[in-house]
């Protein structure tokens, strides 16, 4: 039962955590916030990297073969890259999105789609070990940043008051807590099923790091310092570490 709460609590830290940090830095001036989310970009790569190259995949090796770890990586890959065609599975961090139109229903629909998983994830992670949990709800955490960002410029965009953008925001942000229930059930009726899905969270954050968030700094769109990125990223990295 602790397991549990835990598990809860820290998905609830990865999905409102981003959202509050975010509703923070729209309280600074745009100049500051533009300056930043680059920043917070680069971190989120080395994060996400850490957590799944270092953390994640290592636990699923310790319970499969390296055939059906690197299978399931693969499909997870695949997989994540057919739910952003269906624009269920995205990350933008401005309200000019190449992903979708901008539209306020797809940007809800996949946020909630993109917290539910997050929350599994985090849970699955807590039911490997804690110190993995936490550094996966970090990893979490520094992604939805940026994130969250975006969803308030499209709201915000698209005529809808600050007040009311975070109330959506609150409660997409919410749906990481139900993916965390379902998760924790899901795996104490089939255990067996634990490390294969380890495998398929270390896919989506390496598909959002490698396929949505490097793009952007190779291209210059989010941050022309390459020193920086590589600092950023390195520091996101040594978290994962710490961890």
């Amino acid at each position: 039962m602790s397991t549990f709460f835990i598990a809860l609590g820290l998905s609830v830290v990865g999905g409102l955590g981003g959202l509050l940090v975010a509703s923070v830095l729209l309280l600074v001036r745009d100049s500051t916030r533009s300056a930043l989310v680059p920043w917070l970009v680069s971190y989120a790569v080395g994060a996400l990297l850490g957590a799944s190259m270092l953390g994640i995949l290592p636990k699923a090796f310790e319970d499969l073969p390296p055939t059906h770890v690197l299978g399931t990586l693969l499909a997870g890959i695949l997989l994540f890259f057919v739910l952003e065609k269906l624009v269920l599975w995205r990350h933008c961090h401005t309200h000019d999105c190449e992903v979708h139109d901008g539209s306020v229903v797809p940007v809800l629909v996949g946020d909630a789609f993109h917290n539910f998983v997050d929350g599994a994830v985090i849970a699955a992670a807590v039911m490997t070990s804690i110190p993995l949990g936490v550094s996966t709800a970090v990893a979490v955490a520094a992604h939805e940043i940026p994130q969250e960002l975006g969803d308030f410029a499209i709201l915000l965009h698209s005529g809808y008051s600050r007040g009311r953008a975070m109330l959506l925001n609150v409660l997409s942000a919410g749906a990481s807590a139900v993916g965390a229930v379902a998760a924790f059930a899901a795996f104490d009726v089939i255990p067996r099923m634990l490390p294969y899905f380890l495998a398929l969270a270390a896919a989506s954050f390496l598909y959002v790091a490698m396929a949505d968030l490097i793009p952007g700094l190779h291209r210059g769109r989010t941050d022309a310092s390459s020193l920086r990125q590589i600092v950023l990223i390195a520091a996101g990295i040594a978290t994962m570490l710490a961890l």
